[in-house]
């Protein structure tokens, strides 16, 4: 599914003219709105007199009260009325007396990108569109930020695509784009204030959890679902159940022995007798670390590489599998840890929270983690800005990776350049993130671990987003119901000590599904680790991996010593986290061979600054 929208002017003839035929749906002046493609059960079209309103997506909508609602708006701004009750997941699409309001959903599952097109601005739910009308070029610096390790760019660069001129709307903004066809982005959504005990998180989760499977459940339609074992994917199978879905599950069995998915797994499919639940085998070559994009992934990741690129395979392979049972959508466990567990801040808030009872557990991750008492201080007493945090982050990038047993409670994940990076790429990275912290950005939030969880989210929006751009066309969809706004809203609405100052696992999580999920599934305490199949996929690929150090993209872009690459893949080095900037490497790398570049000749450019 793709679109461009249209501003509602006559210059947009241009724009208009040079888009692929497709369906469209016009302004009340009969100009083109949107233009694309789309399947008819994903699209709500609302009229109230010369007033359109497209919701397009996954959504529960109540036709009689939005075109009522839609027919008493004085402006584009009153939208955020409507916006802020929609249950699901979608665009939302207004033309309103020749002014236009364009947006997707809060951590961008449904995202909206824009550009100048013949001195108009065009918007566009992916990169693709907008790339083929600009003919925009490859941003060799932002390439360069995708090397970054672990997780690759931190937000906000982490939304930009590798085009120059295609510009990602804002996490909790709309577009405006008025009858002369400019455009500027307006901020709409916050998340609401920490103020929600426990025992009403739960209640309020579980309602947006029902209201998000009730968007997706329709008689007639088969829905798949992971089943790894983990509370995340389990407790929205069993709610899938619940919601009479017609289900089928997946389980990929572990290769670490010590691993007790399968033991969960099993327990929750035998609970489960409705639905067919198959397991795939541990050693399966799909589930492991592979080379990224391929032959058959050509030009399918327009927006740029991926850090998951490396589980393209399975990814694929588990679509082939779940079309083949009939499912045309497959729900994902994704967003679950963010919500409902601890992200690396949870202490510095904590002790900010409740300054007793928060220390307490700080203390204990201080001794499960091996942090000393003086670093943990130190740590502690850090009251630097989110703009502040980001320049530090700049000036550290070309150094080693820091010890594991120090504690950085910063805003900001701590991604460090590729050992193999060339100098001048880590120049040109430092310099995009000066940049980005000179402009004084506002944080997602004002706790930095509600701003690491949402930052965190808009990571896993974009990986959703970014695998159905490599599915397209072979009829299933990837979703993730813990990523609807409301869902998003109802957990961080939490105060966080209320949501992590427990001995118990997810605490949040577990008393909102409690009935719905057997007492017994709730029990898990702790969750898999998968990087057995890292080094498992390493060992069985590295002579595919090496291929990709002769004659590398990269390196002709003077982006990384493809010899130090090499002997990164022959030597890896003993811990996960040792692979983590291989996979962003071998992300860039596969994506450069197989997205042929418009106007920049990878053959002879440098890093552009």
């Amino acid at each position: 599914m793709e679109f461009v929208v249209l501003p509602d002017c006559p210059a947009a003839a241009g724009p208009a003219a040079r888009l692929a035929p497709g369906r469209r749906i016009n302004h009340a002046s009969g100009r083109p709105w949107i233009v694309g493609d789309w399947p008819d059960d994903q699209v709500h079209l609302v009229v109230a007199g010369p007033r359109r309103m497209a919701l397009i997506g996954q959504v529960t909508l109540d036709e009689a009260a939005a075109k009522d609602r839609l027919g008493r708006l004085r402006s584009l701004d009153e939208v955020d009325r409507i916006a802020s009750r929609l249950v699901g997941s979608c665009h939302v699409l207004v033309s309103l007396d020749g002014t236009v309001r364009v947006q997707g959903s809060v951590v961008g599952v449904r995202q909206i990108f824009s550009a100048a097109v013949d001195g108009v601005t065009v918007a566009a739910s992916g990169v693709a569109p907008l790339a083929r009308l600009t003919g925009a070029d490859l941003d060799e610096s932002v390439l360069a930020a995708r090397l970054l390790a672990p997780g690759g760019a931190p937000w906000p660069l982490a939304q930009r695509p590798v085009r120059r001129g295609v510009d990602p709307l804002t996490t909790g903004h709309w577009l405006r784009m008025d009858a002369e066809g400019r455009a500027r982005q307006v901020r709409w959504w916050r998340l609401p204030e920490a103020s929600r005990s426990l025992a009403q998180g739960a209640a309020a989760v579980r309602t947006a959890l029902d209201e998000a499977l009730a968007a997706r459940v329709r008689p007639g339609r088969t829905i798949s679902a992971d089943l790894s074992g983990g509370m995340d994917s389990t407790s929205l199978c069993f709610l899938a159940a619940a919601a009479n879905a017609d289900l089928v599950t997946y389980h990929v069995a572990p290769l670490d022995s010590a691993n007790e998915d399968t033991r969960w797994a099993h327990r929750a499919a035998a609970l489960l007798p409705h639905a067919r639940h198959h397991t795939l085998t541990a050693d399966r070559a799909e589930n492991l670390f592979d080379v990224g994009y391929t032959a058959e992934h050509a030009n399918t990741a327009p927006e740029g590489p991926s850090t998951w690129a490396s589980g393209l395979a399975h990814i694929r392979d588990l679509a082939h599998r779940a079309r083949g049972e009939g499912s045309s959508l497959h729900l994902s466990g994704f967003g679950g840890d963010e919500l409902f567990g601890r992200m690396p801040t949870s202490a510095w808030s904590l002790a900010r929270a409740r300054p007793i009872g928060g220390l307490l557990l700080v203390n204990r991750y201080r001794l499960a983690n091996r942090w000393s008492w003086g670093a943990t201080v130190r740590a502690l007493l850090d009251r630097s800005t989110f703009a502040q945090n980001l320049t530090a982050v700049a000036t550290r990038i070309g150094a080693p990776p820091p010890s594991l047993d120090e504690p950085d409670f910063g805003w900001v994940f701590a991604p460090r350049m590729p050992a193999w990076a060339t100098p001048d790429a880590v120049a040109a990275v430092r310099e995009l993130l000066t940049e980005a912290a000179g402009r004084t950005p506002e944080p997602l939030d004002a706790d930095r671990t509600r701003h690491q969880a949402l930052a965190s989210l808009v990571f896993e929006g974009s990986t959703i987003r970014q695998v159905n751009t490599v599915l397209a066309g072979t009829g299933i969809a990837w979703d993730a119901p813990f990523l609807d706004d409301r869902v998003i809203e109802a957990a961080l609405a939490v105060r966080v000590e209320e949501r992590l100052a427990s001995a118990r696992f997810k605490p949040l999580l577990t008393d909102a599904v409690r009935g719905a999920v057997p007492a017994g599934i709730l029990d898990r305490r702790d969750k898999g680790e998968f990087s057995a199949e890292a080094f498992r996929g390493l060992e069985r690929n590295r002579a595919r991996l090496l291929e990709l150090c002769e004659d590398s993209r990269l390196a002709r872009l003077g982006l990384i010593d493809p010899e130090r690459f090499r002997a990164a893949v022959l030597n890896p080095g003993p811990m996960s986290h040792h692979l983590q900037p291989i996979d962003t490497t071998v992300a860039c790398e596969s994506w450069l061979r197989t997205h042929p570049q418009t106007t920049t000749d990878v053959q002879d450019t440098g890093v552009r600054r």
